[in-house]
């Protein structure tokens, strides 16, 4: 795992740890999938997945689009880990729910 890696899955554990101190979410399965398979493995799944998950609802339904996997595939900062489509379908999915 590089440098890279590590902060994209120390970024993926302060959505959880962002999300239950805020929100009062609890993001257990979030953070099972995450200590698991690695924040980048994850967030790859989730993107990709053909459902939306129930976190990306409830942040939506909190006005917080910000903590998504799809926001943080977004940043310019984690630009290497992902491909033009990754961007892609995080972009649209993120169109698509604001």
């Amino acid at each position: 795992m590089n440098e890279t890696e590590r902060r994209f899955h120390r970024a993926m554990v302060e959505i959880y740890q962002t999300a239950k101190r805020d929100l009062g979410y609890n993001a257990t399965r979030f953070i099972q999938m995450v200590s698991e398979r690695g924040g980048l493995a994850t967030a790859r799944q989730l993107l990709w997945s053909d459902q939306i998950s129930d976190g990306f609802e409830t942040l939506r339904s909190h006005g917080r689009l910000d903590l998504t996997v799809e926001a943080h595939v977004l940043k310019l900062e984690f630009a290497e880990l992902f491909t033009g489509e990754d961007r892609q379908r995080a972009r649209d999915r993120l169109d698509l729910f604001q």
